[in-house]
């Protein structure tokens, strides 16, 4: 089994044993699907005594190699995944003590 096919099983499995994001926010170690056009992938965060840290595992394609960005946030901080294929990006931003996904605005260099 090739590691992309590994990753796209083991985001099934989180995503089938802990079902989908709310609305309003996302729970810990609760995955969240990413859609980037042809870079897609999976989110969850996990609260440690430093931060939230949040975990995305992204690929391009079926073949591409799987990378993995950990971002720890702080309340008020927010991280944004993009392409240069789209014109907006993803934001994961921490309110509080909830993570928040949402489609950010235009991004720009």
């Amino acid at each position: 089994m090739s590691v992309r096919n590994s990753l796209v099983a083991a985001a099934a499995l989180t995503l089938v044993a802990l079902g989908t994001a709310h609305a309003d926010g996302l729970r810990p170690i609760q995955a969240k699907s990413i859609d980037l056009g042809e870079v897609s992938g999976v989110a969850y965060y996990t609260v440690e005594q430093d931060g939230f840290h949040v975990v995305t595992t992204l690929a391009q394609g079926k073949n591409g190699t799987p990378i993995r960005v950990v971002s720890v946030l702080s309340p008020g901080q927010s991280v944004v995944l993009s392409t240069s294929q789209q014109r907006r990006g993803l934001e994961i931003s921490r309110a509080g003590n909830e993570v928040l996904v949402r489609r950010a605005a235009a991004v720009t260099n």
